[in-house]
């Protein structure tokens, strides 16, 4: 088992044993973490520790003693030294914890990778490189809609996060704050295209898309499917129609309903997202639907349907 921790932009680890609560009684005198941080990366036997501590020999064998029992030390050889035999020790492993509840499942575990690429060109070298763009909570477009997407952002932020070394400047913006310099950039937009006026503007060149029909449906043109329900959404990553060197990531549903269907499928799947369409997987583009687990009226897992 390995403790990791995220340092200066850096993955580090440390072997590490988990220990019982009832072991913690051998850990209860200051001349046992003396002995360990003596121990520490060296073989050595009871006489030598007793040296380097300046305490009395009988001391240090009835701590090692049980710190051997415990496990925290193990013997590693024995040699005859001046007519008796020195036993040495060294410690089992470089770090030791206990833990009061369970492990679970993490979806933003520290060494989640992004082995495929997929985040490329938005998240480089530890680095966003891309403008985060949701719908304005406002009244605004033809509709007069009103986002409710934009929290499901922050979960995004979070994900995102994970990958992240800094973020040096705001990387988010409304789509009424975006101008149209700031659409050649790399994008990552949030909610379809009712909410999101960014998303209708790039809608029209995507492999999946938003048609508007009385009641507006997704269309998939690898497929030829249509996917009317509010629950479905679209993972979408394609070039960027105003920057063919760019891209854009949407990540969206013709309903709020949709796009945290896809909100989810990133954080939960993030793996099978990747891995691109399930009947073309030369296409970043993914359907998903939304389902609600635990029947409480609330969509909490998804099911991919391309």
């Amino acid at each position: 088992m390995h403790i990791v921790k995220r340092e200066n932009g850096k993955i580090l680890s440390l072997p590490a044993e988990e220990i019982s609560l009832k072991k913690l009684r051998h850990l209860n005198s200051d001349l046992v973490f003396q002995i360990i941080d003596t121990l520490k990366g060296k073989e050595l036997y009871p006489k030598q520790i007793a040296q380097q501590l300046g305490v009395h020999e009988q001391k240090v064998y009835y701590h090692i003693r049980h710190m051997e029992e415990a496990g925290f030390i193990i013997n590693t050889k024995t040699e005859r030294i001046m007519g008796s035999y020195a036993k040495y020790y060294k410690l089992t492993k470089k770090g030791f914890f206990f833990r009061f509840g369970e492990f679970e499942v993490s979806p933003r575990i520290l060494e989640l990778k992004d082995e495929n690429g997929f985040l490329k060109p938005f998240i480089d070298g530890g680095k966003m490189n891309a403008l985060i763009i949701t719908g304005s909570p406002d009244p605004h477009g033809p509709d007069k809609a009103r986002s409710r997407d934009g929290y499901y952002g922050i979960d995004l932020g979070l994900f995102f996060g994970t990958f992240l070394n800094y973020v040096p400047k705001p990387n988010v913006k409304l789509d009424t704050e975006t101008q149209e310099s700031d659409l050649r950039n790399n994008l990552i937009l949030i909610g379809g295209p009712i909410v999101n006026k960014i998303t209708e503007r790039v809608n029209k060149g995507l492999p999946i898309r938003f048609e508007k029909t009385p009641t507006w449906t997704i269309k998939s043109s690898i497929t030829g499917n249509n996917y009317p329900e509010d629950e479905m959404g679209i993972i979408v990553k394609a070039r960027n129609p105003y920057n063919l060197d760019a891209y854009v990531l949407i990540i969206a549903g013709k309903r709020h309903s949709g796009t945290r269907a896809a909100i989810i499928a990133m954080l939960k799947y993030f793996y099978e997202v990747t891995k691109g369409n399930k009947y073309n997987n030369e296409v970043m583009a993914r359907v998903v639907e939304g389902i609600d687990l635990d029947s409480d009226g609330i969509i909490d897992d998804v099911e991919f349907k391309e």
